[in-house]
């Protein structure tokens, strides 16, 4: 048996844990291990490749590792039904992420739902590398290894949350310490901030310029360490040696049935999968059957989606700009030669393959120790690059000054020399972009932040930016291209990640009133900003004629490719939404309103607008809360008057609708008076209900002594519900306003109710929406309180009838508001003298009998008298003129007697045709 090429190193590690532990144990377990992985994952014969993602070093040593080997098989470890978009990658610009998406679940939870897994691919990844390679070099495949996504979800824990996430994202090579404690020890010893400047640091920079072998062996060997002292997590370890069962039964099954050699092949995986210890490991495992289960019914669509730098590193808990500075490393390593990058190539598949030349035989070099070495040997440390450092600092002082900062040239030269103080200080030569970071912090960012930007993310922007994908026209969904082609008319590139300001006058061009309605079912899908009007509304029975719309679908080029998963065009989708809205177990009549609503404005559809109406009834008649009264009387207020204005006839739901809510309403209004958890402004909104509705309730076969029985069994005890039932009274006739004004006066005359009658005013103002008619009462009674209660009382109460009125009835406050400027006098000069309608009373009727002299008035009523003879016919009275100039006697006449009882009257338009005294 041929001796293992670390038998050296094993020994070697085993000696150093006696030493340091006393006497071996776990710690020598570990370390021994730990190169046994590595010799296990190395000697497989199919060749392993360890990455991780989004790191430079993966990226260059998969780059040069393809050129040299030539591989004819990839497997690469990601879900396997993500293969059919992989060919739309070359019409994109990376960052981009690949999705599976789920609405319509079967054999999940539906709380679960949307389900949605997205993998974000960069520039600077191996897998991108891999995948570049396999789809632009002829005869070469790619096949996805990893489970699929709905397997992502069979074998997640099922305590999920009720909430759905955002989304689980697959990252392939997710290597980082498993528990706190070790990174926390790593990130103190090695005086770095967070994980991806100790990454950067300890792993990045030695491997940069490392031979493969050594690449190879040094990447298993951290898997190896992060797998052993990964917490005792039992569920998830299963889970991951599950993924790694699966992985290599799948490149089992396709060697067998591809009959590939296994020396052409090459099998791309995370470092810590590369130093799995399953029993299915290898191929020539002894263990070779593993059980995959069969997909559900779940419907999974797929596509790709616009990333970004910083939702990568806040989806996988990076630190802000490491892919960005990654990214930076990559390209200034790219620049410098040395290695050329794979980079998928738009259209490929259009241009004449090119012939690929045969394959020579791969002949394996026998494995060689390499961590001996590079784990004895000091790291190098690289000189300082002042050209580059000294760029840097002068870009980060011109950049702050743009951004609102008191820079100067001072500031750059600081900047540098604590770079270099900072690099000193932890043990490297050359400064580090992280380096750099904190100095520009340091001697640039002061007290304050003067603009949007602080100084640590103008680093980011400066080293790479937050660089934003961008999916490409061909690999988008059917419904992305349909709304590009039909908002072609505007003429503005909506494509490009700009605000564009669209003007729309649609009676100078009416071709662009297609334009103007699907921009309104936009902005009603799509999340706020992508589509938001700045003039123009659409609501029930209105349409603007000018709009002006500001358009940034491609900042939001996500949320629209995610509704192609949905549908085929947006009307599509958005009738499934409402169907889906009001059919939910939590839907309510006032939904179901809404929906109809929105039907009628968007989509302009009779049958859905007549199914949604109908599930509206069906709501309505099982609801046992009123919670929604005020949202359903708004509701349908506006449908009858769309419908009164439009159809020659109300649908029938309609009439269904208004004869269930006047039964229902009424059967629930006396326990709604009495309910402590149903407040004054859902009773008010029933009543108004009942009010506004009863003529066409009444015509549609439904009976009033409905209500009038409702309103006698009603009993409530709260101030503001007792006006509420004085005020529903008072509109059936059953309390004169006499009455009605006696009471409050009772009320006003008592100190105990003083403090809570800001309530019975809140409920006379919640009594306006039955009873329009009180208006003029309200503004009496508030007219009276603040007339007859003393400033004592009346100010601390005035505040409790603010916050009371405000809370209650903010929709009818500007009522009495039009009602007061009728009834108060207009100037402040008129104040003194106005005398308030409710307390004027008729003049006392004087013994002697008033007359009516002679003068214009008596002359221009004597030249004309039929208007007063048909006056008086009206009023029931009887007689004849005297001659001109006679006294008249009260009563003598039907002219007489009118104008004695009215003298004011006659005195008014005297003054009006400049007359003197007229009686």
């Amino acid at each position: 048996m041929t001796q293992s090429p670390f038998a050296a190193l094993r020994e070697q590690l085993s000696d150093a844990a006696a030493a340091f532990a006393g006497t071996p144990g776990a710690l020598s377990g570990i370390l021994s291990g730990m190169v046994d992985d590595v010799d296990r994952a190395l000697g497989e014969q199919l060749e392993i490749f360890p990455v991780c993602h989004h790191s430079p070093g993966s990226a260059l040593a998969m780059a040069r590792r393809l050129r040299d080997k030539q591989p004819e098989v990839i497997y690469l470890e990601l879900c396997e039904d993500l293969r059919p978009v992989l060919d739309e990658l070359r019409n994109c610009r990376l960052p981009v992420s690949l999705q599976a998406f789920a609405t319509e679940l079967d054999g999940f939870p539906d709380a679960w739902g949307p389900l949605s897994v997205v993998a974000p691919i960069t520039e600077a990844s191996a897998e991108y590398q891999a995948i570049a390679y396999a789809l632009d070099t002829p005869g070469v495949e790619l096949v996805l290894v990893d489970r699929s996504a709905d397997h992502v979800f069979q074998w997640s824990p099922q305590e999920q949350p009720d909430q759905p996430a955002d989304a689980v994202g697959m990252e392939i090579g997710d290597l980082r310490p498993r528990f706190a404690e070790l990174e926390e020890h790593l990130l103190h010893h090695g005086k770095v901030r967070h994980w991806s400047e100790w990454w950067d640091q300890y792993v990045e920079q030695p491997l940069a310029g490392a031979d493969y072998d050594t690449y190879r062996q040094v990447m298993v060997l951290i898997g190896s360490l992060f797998r052993r002292l990964g917490p005792d997590d039992a569920g998830r370890l299963a889970r991951d040696e599950d993924r790694e069962r699966y992985m290599w039964t799948r490149m089992r099954e396709h060697l067998a049935t591809s009959g590939a050699d296994p020396e052409r092949c090459l099998y791309v995986c995370g470092a810590f999968h590369a130093a799995s210890r399953v029993e299915e490991f290898g191929l020539a495992a002894e263990r070779t059957e593993f059980a995959i289960t069969p997909r559900t019914a779940t419907t999974w669509l797929y596509g790709i989606v616009p990333a970004s730098h910083s939702a990568i590193e806040e989806q996988f808990g990076l630190a802000g700009g490491s892919v960005s500075i990654a990214a930076a490393t990559f390209a200034k390593a790219v620049s410098r030669g040395g290695v050329k990058p794979y980079q998928l190539k738009e259209h490929a598949s259009k241009r004449p393959a090119r012939a690929r030349k045969a394959a020579s035989p791969v002949r394996r070099e026998p494995l060689a120790d390499r961590l001996s070495g590079f784990l004895s040997r000091p790291p190098v440390l690289d000189e300082l690059d002042e050209a580059e450092l000294l760029g840097w600092s002068v870009d980060i002082v011109r950049l702050a000054r743009r951004n609102g900062y008191l820079a100067s040239t001072a500031d750059a030269i600081a900047v540098f020399e604590t770079s270099i103080l900072l690099a000193g200080m932890r043990n490297r030569a050359r400064p580090t972009p992280y380096d750099f970071q904190d100095a520009a912090v340091t001697c640039i960012e002061k007290d304050t932040v003067p603009g949007r930007r602080d100084v640590r993310r103008l680093c980011e922007i400066l080293l790479g930016g937050d660089r934003i994908g961008e999916v490409g026209y061909t690999a988008m969904p059917p419904l992305a291209q349909d709304v590009y082609d039909r908002l072609a008319p505007l003429g503005f590139d909506l494509k490009k990640r700009a605000v564009h300001r669209a003007l729309l006058d649609l009676n100078a061009d009416p071709a662009l009133a297609p334009c103007s309605h699907l921009l309104w079912i936009l902005h009603r899908l799509l999340p706020d900003g992508a589509v938001r009007p700045i003039m123009g509304s659409r609501r029930l029975g209105e349409r603007s004629v000018q709009e002006s719309w500001d358009l940034a679908l491609g900042h939001h080029q996500r949320a629209l490719i995610e509704l192609g998963y949905e549908g085929v065009t947006v009307e599509q989708v958005l009738e499934q939404r409402l169907r889906r809205r009001v059919w939910d177990p939590k839907a309510t009549a006032a939904v179901a309103l809404e929906a109809v609503e929105d039907a009628i404005v968007f989509l302009g559809s009779r049958r859905l607008t007549e199914e949604l109406g109908a599930r509206a009834v069906e709501l309505l008649a099982a609801e046992r809360t009123v919670d929604d009264a005020p949202d359903v009387l708004r509701g349908i207020r506006r449908l009858l008057a769309h419908y009164r204005a439009t159809e020659p006839a109300l649908p029938d739901w309609c009439e269904r609708f208004v004869t269930t809510g006047y039964a229902h309403y009424c059967t629930l209004l006396p326990s709604a008076f009495v309910a402590e958890d149903i407040g004054v402004r859902q009773v008010a909104a029933m009543l108004g209900f009942l009010s506004s509705m009863e003529g066409l309730a009444l015509s549609l076969g439904c009976d009033r002594a409905q209500l009038e029985l409702a309103v006698r069994q009603s009993h409530p005890e709260t101030p503001g519900k007792v006006a509420l039932l004085w005020g529903a009274q008072f509109r059936l006739g059953v309390l004169p306003l006499a009455e009605l004004r006696e009471r409050c006066d009772e009320l006003l005359a008592n100190p105990l109710v003083i403090p809570s009658f800001p309530q019975y005013i809140s409920g006379f103002v919640q009594a306006l929406e039955p009873a329009p008619a009180l208006t003029p009462f309200v503004v009496e009674v508030i007219s009276n309180a603040f007339a007859r209660l003393p400033d004592e009382v009346l100010l601390p109460w005035l505040p409790m009838l603010i916050t009371t009125l405000r809370q209650e009835a903010p929709e009818l406050v500007p009522v009495l508001v039009r009602e007061a400027g009728r009834t108060f006098p207009g100037t402040l000069a008129a104040v003194d003298a106005w005398v308030p309608p409710w307390t004027a009373r008729p003049a006392p009727r004087a013994e002697a009998r008033p007359v009516v002299a002679g003068g214009p008035v008596a002359e221009l009523l004597a030249a004309h008298p039929a208007a007063i003879d048909a006056v008086a016919a009206l009023l029931g009275c009887e007689g004849g003129w005297q001659p001109l100039g006679q006294a008249v006697p009260s009563g003598s006449g039907p002219a007489g007697a009118l104008l004695t009882r009215h003298p004011a009257t006659v005195t008014a338009v005297a003054e009006l045709l400049g007359g003197g005294a007229t009686s």
